[in-house]
Protein backbone atom coordinates (compact mmCIF):
# COMPACT_ATOMS: atom_id res chain seq x y z
CA UNK A 1 0.00 0.00 0.00
CA UNK A 2 1.27 3.51 -0.98
CA UNK A 3 1.80 6.12 1.40
CA UNK A 4 -1.19 8.24 -0.21
CA UNK A 5 -3.87 5.23 0.55
CA UNK A 6 -3.48 4.67 4.17
CA UNK A 7 -6.37 7.33 4.51
CA UNK A 8 -8.33 5.30 2.52
CA UNK A 9 -8.55 2.10 4.84
CA UNK A 10 -9.47 1.64 8.47
CA UNK A 11 -7.56 -0.45 10.88
CA UNK A 12 -8.90 -3.57 9.59
CA UNK A 13 -7.97 -3.36 5.79
CA UNK A 14 -11.50 -2.20 4.82
CA UNK A 15 -11.87 0.55 2.97
CA UNK A 16 -13.59 3.64 4.38
CA UNK A 17 -15.31 5.12 1.13
CA UNK A 18 -16.04 3.08 -2.22
CA UNK A 19 -17.84 4.39 -5.05
CA UNK A 20 -21.35 2.81 -5.65
CA UNK A 21 -21.29 4.03 -8.97
CA UNK A 22 -18.79 5.71 -11.87
CA UNK A 23 -20.21 7.41 -14.37
CA UNK A 24 -17.89 8.35 -17.25
CA UNK A 25 -18.81 9.57 -21.03
CA UNK A 26 -18.90 7.64 -24.26
CA UNK A 27 -15.41 8.03 -24.49
CA UNK A 28 -14.74 5.24 -21.72
CA UNK A 29 -17.50 2.63 -23.12
CA UNK A 30 -15.66 -0.69 -23.58
CA UNK A 31 -16.43 -3.98 -22.16
CA UNK A 32 -13.48 -4.51 -20.83
CA UNK A 33 -13.76 -1.06 -18.59
CA UNK A 34 -17.34 -2.58 -17.62
CA UNK A 35 -15.77 -5.67 -16.51
CA UNK A 36 -13.48 -4.20 -14.26
CA UNK A 37 -15.65 -1.98 -12.54
CA UNK A 38 -18.14 -4.23 -12.13
CA UNK A 39 -15.20 -7.07 -10.71
CA UNK A 40 -14.73 -4.10 -8.10
CA UNK A 41 -18.74 -4.11 -7.20
CA UNK A 42 -18.88 -0.23 -9.18
CA UNK A 43 -22.04 -0.11 -11.45
CA UNK A 44 -20.68 1.56 -14.29
CA UNK A 45 -22.80 4.36 -15.27
CA UNK A 46 -21.06 5.41 -19.14
CA UNK A 47 -23.77 5.54 -22.28
CA UNK A 48 -23.26 3.27 -25.08
CA UNK A 49 -21.93 4.53 -28.15
CA UNK A 50 -24.49 5.38 -31.36
CA UNK A 51 -22.74 2.14 -33.30
CA UNK A 52 -23.26 -0.12 -30.04
CA UNK A 53 -26.06 -2.67 -29.47
CA UNK A 54 -27.31 -1.39 -26.17
CA UNK A 55 -28.90 -4.81 -24.93
CA UNK A 56 -24.90 -6.63 -25.25
CA UNK A 57 -24.60 -4.36 -22.43
CA UNK A 58 -23.99 -5.92 -18.54
CA UNK A 59 -25.55 -3.95 -16.57
CA UNK A 60 -28.45 -0.89 -17.78
CA UNK A 61 -27.62 2.47 -18.20
CA UNK A 62 -28.88 4.64 -15.32
CA UNK A 63 -29.93 8.03 -17.07
CA UNK A 64 -31.21 9.64 -13.95
CA UNK A 65 -27.04 9.41 -12.38
CA UNK A 66 -25.72 10.21 -15.41
CA UNK A 67 -27.45 13.75 -15.46
CA UNK A 68 -25.91 14.05 -11.60
CA UNK A 69 -22.90 13.98 -13.38
CA UNK A 70 -23.49 17.51 -14.57
CA UNK A 71 -22.52 19.28 -10.91
CA UNK A 72 -19.25 17.61 -11.07
CA UNK A 73 -18.65 18.81 -14.46
CA UNK A 74 -19.65 22.24 -13.30
CA UNK A 75 -17.53 22.27 -9.88
CA UNK A 76 -14.21 21.28 -11.78
CA UNK A 77 -15.01 24.34 -14.60
CA UNK A 78 -15.41 26.47 -11.68
CA UNK A 79 -12.37 25.06 -9.74
CA UNK A 80 -10.20 26.17 -13.25
CA UNK A 81 -11.72 29.22 -13.29
CA UNK A 82 -9.75 29.72 -9.86
CA UNK A 83 -6.22 31.14 -11.11
CA UNK A 84 -4.74 30.29 -8.07
CA UNK A 85 -5.38 26.04 -7.95
CA UNK A 86 -5.58 26.23 -11.67
CA UNK A 87 -1.71 27.09 -11.76
CA UNK A 88 -1.07 25.17 -8.86
CA UNK A 89 0.91 28.47 -6.86
CA UNK A 90 0.89 26.55 -3.18
CA UNK A 91 3.71 24.27 -3.36
CA UNK A 92 2.96 21.89 -0.70
CA UNK A 93 -0.94 19.93 -0.57
CA UNK A 94 -1.54 21.33 2.82
CA UNK A 95 -1.64 24.68 1.38
CA UNK A 96 -3.41 23.56 -1.95
CA UNK A 97 -6.33 22.19 0.34
CA UNK A 98 -6.46 24.97 1.99
CA UNK A 99 -6.79 27.38 -1.20
CA UNK A 100 -9.47 24.85 -2.07
CA UNK A 101 -11.18 25.15 1.13
CA UNK A 102 -10.89 29.07 0.55
CA UNK A 103 -12.42 29.25 -2.58
CA UNK A 104 -15.31 27.18 -1.87
CA UNK A 105 -15.88 29.04 1.45
CA UNK A 106 -15.68 32.61 -1.23
CA UNK A 107 -18.37 30.35 -3.69
CA UNK A 108 -20.71 29.71 -0.81
CA UNK A 109 -20.44 33.43 0.32
CA UNK A 110 -20.96 34.77 -3.07
CA UNK A 111 -24.51 32.30 -2.77
CA UNK A 112 -25.37 33.07 0.35
CA UNK A 113 -25.66 37.60 -0.83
Amino acid sequence: MMAADRHLFDADGEAIAWPLQLAGDKGYRADWIDDYLLALGIAPVIPSKCNQDRSQRLTDFDADAYRERNIIERLIGWLKECRRICTRFEKTAKNFSGMIRMAFIERYLKVLR
